[in-house]
């Protein structure tokens, strides 16, 4: 398949967030402030940074 884009960390494609959970929403915020990689990762590691960084990066907690 040509076209399809890969998602930069798990290699899954990138597709459009239908339901777009707290924990995405903060991995989006992630992505563009603070790794600069906006618009690469898919929704399942947008989510996954998201959770784990309100557990462990408490200086972007606020």
């Amino acid at each position: 398949m040509t076209g399809v884009e890969k998602c930069a960390l798990c290699g899954g494609e990138l597709g459009s967030m239908e339901e777009e959970s707290e924990f995405a929403r903060a991995g989006e915020w992630l992505a563009e402030d603070v790794w600069k990689d906006k618009g690469s990762l898919c929704v399942r590691c947008l989510e996954n940074r998201g959770r784990l960084a309100m557990m462990y990066l408490h200086e972007y907690n606020r």
